[in-house]
């Protein structure tokens, strides 16, 4: 069953913020972002604990697949998932490390 997934206000900010940076260059490109992401939503929901540990023993990361260079920082509790960060690949980690 999956697990109830939560995002943090600073994760919606993330996502809407990258789904609108892609819409801007293309609706069709910004649908498929928002499709790729709802993706790795449900996998992370489905089996949490698949995705590898990155930071201080409890932060995973699932990639966002289909080309976008974006990972979704989360946490497990539980009997929910909480995702804390969206961030692009090229970022400074330091950035989503702070929220954790």
């Amino acid at each position: 069953m999956p697990l109830k997934t939560v995002f943090t206000a600073a994760a919606r900010d993330d996502v809407l913020e990258a789904q609108d940076w892609y819409a801007e260059r293309s609706a069709a490109l910004g649908r498929r972002f928002r499709r790729a992401l709802d993706r790795a939503v449900f996998g992370i929901a489905q089996n949490p604990l698949a995705f590898p540990i990155v930071w201080r023993g409890r932060v995973r990361r699932a990639l966002v697949l289909d080309r976008f260079p974006y990972a979704l920082y989360f946490t497990v509790d539980d009997d929910q998932v909480t995702l804390i960060a969206c961030f692009h690949a090229s970022r400074d980690p330091r950035g989503w490390r702070e929220r954790a």
